[in-house]
């Protein structure tokens, strides 16, 4: 999206809390709050900056636990 003129936040957006909407599934996806279904990814740059740091996930948090993928 942003290779054809998206903004990274516009981006981000649409595949989180916009998405949520179209589902009509506003404040339980999409957002981190209190009682929603968050899964949190964290990245070591800042994807405002270069969205590609998203491609580069450290770790994912599910449900409370923090999931590790050791790279080879």
């Amino acid at each position: 999206m942003t290779d054809l003129g998206m903004q990274p936040m516009d981006a981000i957006q649409s595949a989180t809390s916009r998405a949520a909407a179209m589902l009509e599934m506003e404040g339980k996806i999409g957002v981190v709050a209190p009682g929603a279904f968050a899964d949190i990814i964290a990245v070591s740059g800042d994807p405002l900056h270069d969205i590609k740091a998203l491609e580069d996930v450290q770790f994912v948090m599910k449900d409370g636990k923090v999931f590790k993928s050791e790279k080879p």
